[in-house]
């Protein structure tokens, strides 16, 4: 460990970590919340610690507890950098997502394959300065493909399956994309849209850290649908009708992980 990073907790290394948002909070048995810092600032949180599946997990509040970062303030790389710290080496993101295709309608689960990073301005890399040794992160596939199938896998075991694979682009936010933004990201062939899944995929890369989102679709992005555009409080209700759900996904993924060490992608 570092000698600046503040991070200690009882129990030993947590493998297993989930960044979330609303509806996913009281997602552990017997927790314990653990205040921590870290070398690059505070996370968005308290990192809670518990049980799922099982299997002992961290959690981390991509928004803070009370949903107050938006998604061009949440700081990502202190988010990874106190989860890697407490021993975790794979983590699942659970997040809300945009449509670019009618055929994935709200309520839709996807696990997307491919990123497109349209966001500005944020911190992107650990690696402000090279030092030593050039440090450029391969991300060609920028999701670890063992995750990926675990995720498709418990969708099905629960009776939602997901899509498999797709292009998620991620905007700087926090507004909502113009119907003429989303029906040229819909032209270039990518099927889903976000805010938050970078830098924070790249930094877990970084990292060495198995990585894999879970996309819930709440709404048909502005320039896909017809009539009203998108509102937070319209994706708001998708998610939260569909977060019971969300969280015996996660569970089910969660008992179906094995240990990190080998998998290779993400070495």
């Amino acid at each position: 460990m570092r000698q600046d990073a503040v991070v200690s907790v009882d129990g030993g290394p947590v493998e297993i970590g989930i960044i979330g948002g609303s509806g996913l909070y009281e997602l552990l048995d017997d927790a314990v919340v653990n205040r921590l810092d870290s070398a690059w600032g505070p996370p968005s949180g308290a990192v809670t610690i518990g049980t799922l599946a099982g299997r002992r997990v961290a959690f981390l509040p991509r928004h803070g507890s009370r949903h107050e970062h938006a998604p061009h303030r949440v700081n990502y790389r202190a988010n990874i950098d106190v989860l890697v710290e407490l021993g975790v080496r794979q983590i699942l993101a659970p997040c809300a997502v945009g449509s670019l295709t009618p055929e994935l309608s709200a309520g839709t689960l996807a696990v997307p394959d491919q990123l497109v990073d349209f966001t500005r301005g944020r911190a992107g890399t650990f690696a402000d300065d090279f030092g030593i040794a050039m440090q450029h992160a391969s991300f060609a596939d920028p999701y670890c493909a063992r995750l990926r199938r675990i995720l498709v896998e418990s969708g099905r075991s629960r009776s939602w399956p997901a899509v498999d694979g797709g292009a998620m682009v991620v905007i700087e936010g926090p507004r909502f994309s113009t119907r003429a933004e989303s029906r040229f990201y819909a032209a270039q062939g990518w099927t889903l849209v976000n805010m938050t899944a970078l830098p924070e995929a790249a930094l877990a890369r970084e990292r060495g850290v198995c990585y894999a989102s879970l996309a819930l679709v709440t709404d048909l992005d502005a320039g896909i649908g017809r009539g009203d555009s998108v509102t937070a409080e319209g994706a708001l209700r998708v998610f939260r009708a569909n977060v019971d759900r969300l969280r015996g996904v996660l569970a089910e993924a969660v008992g179906r992980l094995g240990d990190a060490a080998g998998c290779g992608c993400c070495d």
